[in-house]
């Protein structure tokens, strides 16, 4: 599971910050917790904040190492990077983008992260915590002059001088089938990350895994929960239409004493909200991720959704009944109702907000402090503080009307 995400030097992130779905020291609905080994992790959080304060942008930095690391090995020596790094200050115009995650696997405590810019690996590292120790262990670190590998990594003493310059030491140890270098590996392949506005990939995952009889049953069951309005999806098997044409919607046909006497099939694309085509494209992601326990992302989730779908989502993944398999979510979102839902505890409502030089600060609520240096009690109505701009991250507007 996911505990900690930092980034630094990396679009609007000037200088590093964390995000943290590690548990805090309070009480609220603790069916919001998982509980393994020795760490407390938050089953969802959402982020908050002004357009243009730092929210996608957090989603395209998370987005951004698990590609780099999947797509590694993949790179030829001359090819870029693709690095972004925060453009409005001198010191860090030609400087390194960082990245690192903290993870949990098999009970040890896994820390992996990289410094890069277009050109090159400037830093790269690996550390284990074990189940039963409070020190890390160390199993490589790079720098620009080389690798180091621990004695306890021997298996991977032997690669070193084949890592290329702009090439993850991790993916190229993976690709050698080192099984530290799988496992983290693993945790990357097990991250997915989709944008509120294209789900073009979406279509395809939730069209494929449908043909599955145990897919296909939780994700007609998903949609009737949901009360769309029509009776369940059906691909047509027509392999020279692509997925948007193929998928098709079922609904009831009556006669003028309203009983029901066939059906007629519409078309998703073209004959349904945008909002369901929405509901589609993610409920295979939604429905995958859970049942395998992996990490869902999703920018502007609440988009072309009504707050009680979205409130019905989050659900799923904070009650351990229909999450058993302690699944995580993470998103974006402009929509405070679910502020008011009684969904989050304090520790799982994040905001992002760019001070005067235009560089993205990240905060959660159980971090924040008011005006008299108080942290934020469990009984404050958030939605309504948060729209009065107690906890800032909300857009300054001045003189709108005039304008």
């Amino acid at each position: 599971m996911l505990l900690e995400f930092t980034v630094g030097n990396f679009l609007s992130f000037k200088d590093k910050k964390t995000f943290s779905l590690e548990a805090g020291s309070i009480s609220e609905l603790k069916e919001n917790v998982v509980k393994e080994e020795k760490y407390k992790v938050l089953r969802s959080a959402v982020i908050y904040g002004a357009n243009s304060s730092g929210k996608s942008n957090f989603i395209k930095a998370l987005e951004f190492m698990v590609e780099t690391v999947k797509n590694s090995s993949k790179l030829n020596s001359t090819d870029e990077l693709k690095t972004k790094p925060f453009l409005l200050n001198t010191g860090t115009q030609n400087s390194p983008s960082y990245f690192e995650i903290l993870f949990t696997r098999l009970g040890k405590r896994f820390r992996y992260g990289f410094e890069l810019d277009n050109d090159k690996v400037h830093n790269e590292w690996l550390y284990i915590l074990n189940k039963n120790s409070t020190n890390e262990v160390l199993y490589f670190i790079r720098n620009i002059n080389g690798i180091g590998v621990s004695d306890v990594f021997e298996e991977a003493k032997g690669f070193v001088e084949n890592t290329r310059e702009n090439g993850l030491f991790l993916s190229l140890l993976d690709q050698l089938n080192i099984e530290i270098a799988k496992i983290v590996m693993r945790n990357f392949s097990f991250t997915n990350v989709k944008s509120g506005l294209n789900h073009e990939s979406s279509i395809s995952m939730t069209s494929v895994i449908h043909t599955d009889d145990y897919y296909e049953n939780k994700i007609d069951s998903f949609i009737a929960t949901l009360d769309l309005g029509f009776n369940k999806f059906i691909i047509d098997p027509d392999s020279n239409k692509n997925f948007k044409n193929r998928i098709k919607t079922l609904h009831n046909v009556y006669d003028d004493k309203g009983v029901k006497v066939s059906e007629y099939e519409f078309k998703l694309l073209d004959q349904e909200s945008s909002g369901t085509n929405k509901v589609f494209d993610l409920s295979g992601y939604i429905i995958f991720t859970l049942k395998l326990g992996l990490l869902l992302i999703i920018d502007e989730l609440d988009s072309k959704l009504h707050p009680i779908l979205t409130q019905e989502i989050i659900k799923l993944f904070n009650n351990p009944e229909t999450n058993p398999n302690n699944a995580q979510l993470i998103f974006t979102t402009h929509d405070t109702n679910l502020l008011g839902a009684n969904l989050f505890r304090r520790d799982q409502i994040w905001f992002t907000e760019k001070d005067d030089f235009e560089a993205t600060d990240m905060y959660s609520l159980l971090e924040f402090k008011d005006e008299d240096g108080n942290t934020i009690r469990k009984d404050r109505s958030f939605e309504k503080d948060y729209i009065r701009g107690r906890y800032g991250a909300i857009p300054y507007i001045s003189n709108f009307q005039e304008v």
